[in-house]
């Protein structure tokens, strides 16, 4: 349960999606037993990356698996099952990876894949400095630790579409209320319907090849001589705004 908790406060107080899965990744070492690592990986695009660490040993021990192509957190994301490895000094799942792990000073590791809608979407990555570290009570809090960490994850990306919508919207509506000042004028200028002046407006873009919005602007600078005001900011929920805004 103290888990999910500090994972709400977590996605309640963070700004962005990075900075939550960062928050994500410091819980994760606290929460499943004392002296770990943890990182999360995830491919957003050809190449795996580790989007968030604990601690900066974590990136160069992932960065050997992504390089080798293979190891338990890639493992664990493309095949949406558990890994463990119980002392990388054995060199016997991963051979590679592992001698390069018992250098860094990682003697044991963990990895577990995160899901959105039941679709592995990555993998929490757990490093210990200490052989066999992962026992049946550390392996419990880390599965489930990686559900919570996994249901946080699919409302913070909801969240993150919601800031990219309103970030839209803005702009829709900043360039709806510029092309309305330049349609007043316009329509002042012309003894014009609205119709009839946006019809004006819109062919002038046309004919310029420069776009209606900043089209607009300039017939409002040209009159009032210096560049449209905004419109207020509409209304939206405070909660998700101060969170992912």
């Amino acid at each position: 349960m103290g888990d999910f908790i500090e994972l709400q406060n977590a996605l309640l107080s963070t700004k962005s999606v990075e900075e939550f899965l960062h928050e994500t990744a410091v819980i994760a070492a606290r929460q499943v037993t004392d002296g770990l690592s943890c990182g999360m990986t995830m491919q957003p695009g050809s190449r795996p990356l580790t989007v968030a660490s604990s601690d900066p040993v974590v990136a160069q021990v992932d960065e050997v698996q992504y390089r080798l192509d293979d190891g338990p957190c890639l493992h664990a994301m493309r095949d949406d099952e558990m890994v463990t490895i119980e002392d990388t000094a054995d060199q016997q799942q991963w051979p590679a990876f592992e001698s390069e792990a018992a250098k860094a000073g990682i003697r044991s590791c963990l990895a577990l894949p995160l899901k959105i809608q039941g679709e592995s979407v990555g993998a929490l990555n757990l490093y210990a400095r200490a052989a066999s570290a992962f026992g049946q009570d550390e392996t419990r809090r880390a599965e489930s630790f990686a559900e919570n960490a996994s249901g946080a994850l699919a409302l913070a990306n909801r969240l993150a579409s919601y800031a990219a919508l309103n970030a839209q919207l803005r702009a829709s509506l900043t360039s709806r209320s510029v092309i309305d000042q330049a349609l007043g004028i316009i329509m002042a200028r012309e003894r014009a319907t609205q119709e009839k002046a946006f019809a004006i407006l819109r062919k002038a873009s046309q004919d310029t090849n420069v776009k209606l919005r900043d089209l607009a602007a300039a017939v409002v600078t040209s009159v009032t001589g210096e560049p449209p005001q905004p419109p207020p900011p509409f209304e939206e929920d405070p909660s998700a705004a101060a969170t992912f805004g």
